[in-house]
């Protein structure tokens, strides 16, 4: 008997409907020599300290270094305190009647590193000897399902994803269990202080900028505006330099004259190459900017359209495709062509040569970039719309064409230099798919501007000076955020070298949305509206923590680059030495800078 385990039931019963099969059990179903079970999930996690023998919260147990970890059920609230979820156990003994009555072992848990340890830690905490082969698909349609099992890897071939896993959770464990004791004890806290590998830079990238903003001095600098008029249709120039004076400012309008010569005028075209896919991170930016949705929220919506074989799979850091998935992508498209809003794009592009901008094979992870999979949608709600529609609309963006921009640029002078700027588009390419005004704008950039000749001499109708004051940085948003999780801090634009340093960001893809909604339920953070601001809780821990490198976005950012080269092959032993050394120094480190920090009443 050939056993699949799946890594929630939903999935379970979509992959063993492919099969024909259709006998229910308790925990399993049966059907054309296949059992099909599943797990809820991460059935088993890291043990806690006590199963090490470090009893109750005490500074003399601290560091906790287990010699070896244990692994131990997922615990549950009761009128008792935390006990085994039943449920859970009740499953694992499913599971391991199966596996011992297994002749092969196929595992289908999610193609990624967590859905890797969910499956590892099953099969190491049941004690399974029996040889195992992968299921590693991109997407859950029938048809990439029957693929997939025909083209199933050994499962040895992903001995090194698990221990990229393993890694990351006994870091979590060892950094988070001792530094959050830590603090806790030398501060007196009643309440636990949780400090952890990620949660602590990214919650110090919060505070950080909200310290910014608010302690921000703003200072008042003044420009001088023009408003010329040719032949009835006004435009407006403005100063280059910034004054710091009303009085200079006021000098310069008085020197204005009647009218204004142009001295230049400056046509340059500029292309604007398409955006590139989405992998799962620059989704959650968009539907937050563009629907408000919180990253959790973005995942989840994403997660059901992928397990209703809408699209592929969600929880990739990459924003490329290979040549073989780009053969697919004009059928893709054309399925696309009786979409209510952006067929007609989809039409435009039957046809029509591709950008090959997000096509390279070298730049593939494990998983490709998000895709639609050509099933027809039907009975969503609007916000499963709204991804979906983000997603299909960002897949014709990325294969049209260049956008064609005429960025003009007049100068003007009339007793000191103006300038006037505009950008029209000339061929909309890619932004024809959403047909959203481009951001880059500036605020002095005008609408329109009249075809003008050098040399002319245009009447000024008014003029004016502006005060203006400089602003600080926005408060993070969830959008902006999770850009700055994905570089370690660092504010990049271009995304293409953003991409390049994905690696040594801060978290993963999968796991970003977690972070905030783990910072939210700490109460270091809140939002409000769009903003993410930390709480007095949170600002006090930052306060704490602020120095040492726990609160380093850098240092992270390393160790999720160090976790990606374990993927590759590179030693575990080494990264785990580093940890524990780490783990004693930061202990003694918060046990001493605790005792200073002011509690939040």
């Amino acid at each position: 008997m050939k056993v699949i385990i799946a890594e929630k039931p939903s999935v379970g019963r979509e992959i063993a409907k492919v099969f024909g099969a259709t006998t229910k059990k308790d925990g399993y179903i049966e059907g054309k020599g296949y059992t099909f079970t599943w797990a809820f999930g991460h059935l088993l996690q890291l043990a806690a300290p006590q199963e090490y023998g470090f009893y109750g919260w005490n500074v003399q147990n601290l560091p906790m270094l287990p010699q070896k970890f244990k692994l131990a059920i997922r615990k549950v609230k009761s009128k008792d305190g935390m006990i085994e979820d039943p449920g859970v156990r009740k499953q694992l003994d499913i599971i391991k009647s199966l596996f011992d009555e297994a002749t092969e072992i196929i595992v289908a848990t999610d193609a990624g590193r967590e859905g890797e340890l969910i499956f590892r830690y099953i099969y190491y905490y049941l004690k399974c000897k029996k040889p195992f082969k992968r299921l590693w698909i991109s997407s859950q349609t029938d048809e990439a399902i029957k693929e997939g099992f025909r083209n199933l890897k050994p499962g040895s071939d992903y001995d090194t994803l698990f221990n990229s896993a393993h890694c990351r959770s006994q870091s979590d464990w060892l950094v988070g269990m001792n530094a959050t004791q830590a603090l806790s004890l030398s501060a007196g806290s009643r309440s636990v202080l949780s400090l952890g590998r990620v949660q602590t830079p990214t919650l110090a990238m919060i505070c950080s900028r909200y310290n910014e903003n608010k302690n921000f001095v703003p200072e008042p600098f003044y420009q001088v505006s023009i408003m010329l008029d040719k032949d009835g249709q006004v435009f407006r120039a403005i100063t280059e330099e910034k004054y710091k004076t009303k009085d200079a400012a006021q000098l310069i309008v008085d020197q204005v004259k009647e009218t204004g010569n142009i001295l230049s005028v400056e046509a340059k075209p500029r292309k604007e190459p398409p955006p590139l896919l989405h992998d799962l991170s620059s989704l959650q930016q968009e539907a937050n900017k563009k629907k408000g949705f919180t990253a959790d929220q973005t995942l989840t919506l994403l997660q059901n359209l992928y397990e209703s074989k809408l699209v592929t799979y969600p929880r990739t850091g990459s924003r490329y495709i290979g040549d073989d998935v780009f053969a697919t992508v004009p059928q893709l498209i054309e399925k696309l062509s009786g979409h209510p809003e952006l067929g007609k794009q989809a039409a435009v592009l039957m046809g029509a040569k591709l950008s090959k901008r997000s096509v390279n094979a070298k730049k593939v992870t494990d998983h490709h970039a998000i895709l639609t999979t050509g099933e027809e949608p039907r009975q969503l709600s609007n916000d499963q719309q709204a991804i979906y529609d983000l997603v299909a609309g960002r897949m014709l963006e990325a294969f049209h064409q260049d956008c064609i921009k005429e960025i003009t640029k007049i100068i003007v002078e009339s007793g000191h230099k103006f300038i006037a700027s505009g950008t029209v588009i000339s061929t909309a390419g890619w932004r024809a798919v959403f047909n959203e005004p481009d951001e880059e704008k500036k605020d002095e950039e005008n609408a329109s501007l009249p075809k003008v000749k050098q040399g002319e001499d245009l009447p000024i109708v008014e003029k004016t000076l502006l005060e203006k004051q400089t602003k600080p940085r926005p408060l993070y948003n969830e959008a902006s955020l999770l850009k700055a999780l994905e570089t370690a801090g660092k504010e990049i634009d271009d995304e293409e070298l953003r991409y390049a340093m994905k690696d040594s960001g801060l978290g993963t893809p999968a796991t970003r949305a977690a972070i905030i909604e783990t910072l939210i339920k700490r109460d270091y953070i809140v939002r409000e509206k769009k903003n993410l601001v930390p709480t007095p809780t949170g600002l006090a821990v930052y306060n704490v923590v602020k120095d040492y490198r726990i609160a380093q976005a850098e240092l992270t950012g390393n160790w999720e680059k160090r976790l990606e080269e374990i993927r590759s092959g590179a030693s575990v032993t080494g990264f785990q030495e580093e940890i524990k050394a780490y783990t004693c120094t930061i202990t003694q480190e918060l046990l001493v800078a605790g005792k200073g920090m002011q509690l939040v009443k």
